[in-house]
């Protein structure tokens, strides 16, 4: 298995620091997700119905009905590659490596591509995968690129797969309203955003046929009664759902600056998370867990991905942490 931010307790056995003695900024879960309320005992008696809200509640926010209900956009990730006979399939990099290791396994010829050189290799694959906005570098594509690259890739029976797990904070920017063309498949996830990542539900939204075939390989009760029935509320939630992207917009900036003002170089981000290329991130990394902060590091190319701090007390002790590193370093 890959490994992910939030291991949490391996680091807390590792540094022999307590568990509650840590700050997580590893995973780019917003720390202040959306608040459930008391769960109904009877959701809890019963099987996952497809009749209980979650579908009409999902369609209203994504604005489609083409849309299945997964456990989490991982179900997808590790799903879709058994659909289609092996073939040269393009995955972004650097991107959220669950992606290329889903594809490989399922015996597809995977070619980790730069930005620059998505374009041109567009007519030459089956299979185009892009993190939207990008994991870990934040970066974005115009619509009518994308669009551009999904009718030439459908052109030949082949997809176009968007990963958006971090695009609802800025729903504008999002594919889901043009479900329905030929070879886009878009996966959203209430694990970032909603800050619900232990609920385990995300949707794959795309055209029927492919939901269908989808559907059938997954088999029944994806996702879990309890967690549909929290999901259905809190994509119902739209006083919530406005306010909280405004107050992550004004994170994200703030936790750039903040990373800025330590001399980090940060190139990118999103409302949940920062990247910083650098050299020496196995150090920064290592130092920073030494003070009980938990961090994201990438190897290829390297660099560190900061999820936000939530408390006004956390943002203070990373502030601190950076600095106290950051004066190791120039010792």
């Amino acid at each position: 298995m890959l490994e992910h931010g939030g291991a949490l307790r391996a680091a807390a056995v590792r540094y022999h620091i307590p568990l509650s003695d840590w700050l997580d900024v590893s995973t780019g879960i917003n720390p202040r997700s959306w608040p459930v309320p008391p769960i109904p005992a009877t959701v809890w008696q019963r099987l996952p119905e497809a009749e209980d809200g979650l579908e009409k509640a999902a369609a209203a926010y994504y604005g489609t009905s083409h849309l299945l209900p997964v456990a989490g956009s991982q179900a997808a990730i590790q799903a879709l590659p058994l659909l289609r006979e092996p073939g040269p399939v393009g995955v972004l990099h650097p991107g959220y490596a669950e992606h290329t290791h889903a594809w490989q396994r399922a015996g597809h010829e995977v070619e980790a591509l730069a930005t620059e050189a998505l374009n041109e290799a567009v007519d030459r694959l089956d299979t185009l995968v892009l993190i939207h906005p990008n994991n870990p570098t934040g970066q974005r594509f115009e619509p009518a690129t994308l669009l551009d690259w999904r009718a030439r890739l459908a052109a030949r029976g082949g997809w176009l797969v968007l990963d958006e797990a971090f695009m609802d904070a800025t729903p504008e920017d999002s594919l889901a309203g043009q479900i329905g063309l030929p070879g886009l498949i878009v996966l959203r996830s209430l694990g970032k955003f909603f800050g619900l990542a232990g609920a385990r539900v995300g949707f794959t939204l795309a055209e029927p046929v492919v939901l269908g075939r989808l559907r059938e390989a997954l088999g029944p009760w994806t996702v879990s009664g309890p967690a549909r029935w929290v999901a259905a509320q809190a994509l119902q939630d739209r006083a919530w759902q406005e306010q909280m992207r405004v107050e992550l917009l004004r994170s994200g900036k703030r936790l750039a600056d903040l990373l800025k003002r330590q001399g980090l170089p940060v190139a990118g981000g999103a409302g949940l998370f920062q990247w910083v290329p650098l050299p020496e991130a196995a150090f920064w990394q290592e130092a920073l867990a030494r003070r009980g902060i938990l961090v994201r590091r990438f190897t290829d190319p390297p660099g560190l991905r900061f999820g936000l701090p939530g408390m006004e007390s956390a943002w203070r002790r990373l502030e601190l942490a950076l600095a106290g590193v950051r004066a190791e370093r120039l010792q």
